[in-house]
């Protein structure tokens, strides 16, 4: 793993991992392919035990009150860290750009908010843009398609940092669907508010997909992977689903997400 750290890193980093519901719950395996990526880059890992939700899915439905409790828990569980780092998009994208927002009114916590605020990265966007990793050591023999998740690219900019390390993975190349920046119907409550609607928008990822020649997807998000995987598993399509961090960590020893891993 090559790096070139940014000349606003930190030699040697001390990064509070945050795991994220959907990775603890469902998909452990990533939280530990990004301990692996961290440590790899040069940081020092640690996961606080104290962690909960981000509360986006409070957030998501218009309670603040909630959200903006948890934003607290948030900021004083990884107080003292250099950097807190997550495998998702759609939760690293909460504490970045939506945490400041429901502080706005409340000064006493503003300042502290945006702090924590600046020094949170998704994982990708971390390894890349800050501690200047350009390639990784690993092996995935096969073709895949990349989703790139709403939060991760229209609200972090996640777009080409993902294709640069897996660029570098021996034996895989990627076959872009023309639909990779779609939305893939999840949303997080949206699935369950208005299933219609979600339905027909991941079957449309679905249709993109199968107009490439992947057998696999990968993306940055669990909400969205876990999406794609039981619309496909539905239809019966046969291709694998992985989190990137799991094939740039070189860690695809489970069987893919939906398929009756942990």
């Amino acid at each position: 793993m090559n790096n070139k750290p940014s000349s606003n890193s930190i030699a040697n980093p001390r990064v509070g991992l945050f795991v994220t519901c959907l990775v603890d719950l469902y998909r452990p395996n990533v939280g530990f392919a990004a301990v692996k990526l961290l440590e790899k880059a040069g940081c020092t890992v640690e996961v606080p035990k104290a962690q909960t939700c981000c509360g986006q899915p409070a957030m998501n439905n218009g309670d603040y009150a909630t959200s903006r409790d948890i934003a607290k828990q948030v900021a004083e569980t990884f107080e003292g860290y250099d950097y807190v780092v997550g495998a998702s998009g759609s939760c690293m994208g909460t504490i970045k750009t939506h945490y400041p927002d429901l502080f706005k009114d409340d000064p006493k916590w503003l300042a502290r908010i945006r702090e924590l605020s600046a020094r949170s990265y998704e994982l990708l966007s971390f390894l890349t843009d800050v501690m200047g990793v350009e390639e990784v050591s690993a092996s995935y023999d096969g073709t895949a398609t990349y989703h790139d998740s709403c939060s991760g690219l229209r609200e972090l900019g996640i777009k080409q940092q993902p294709r640069k390390l897996l660029s570098s993975v021996e034996g895989l190349s990627i076959d872009e669907m023309e639909n990779s920046e779609d939305c893939c119907g999840f949303g997080g409550t949206f699935c369950v508010k208005y299933p219609e609607i979600s339905t027909r928008l991941v079957s449309d990822k679905v249709d993109g997909m199968e107009k490439t020649r992947a057998t696999t997807l990968l993306g940055g998000d669990m909400g969205c992977l876990l999406n794609m995987s039981g619309r496909l598993k539905r239809l019966d399509k046969n291709m694998r689903v992985y989190h990137v961090a799991e094939v740039l960590a070189d860690m695809t020893d489970l069987p893919g997400i939906g398929d009756g891993e942990e």
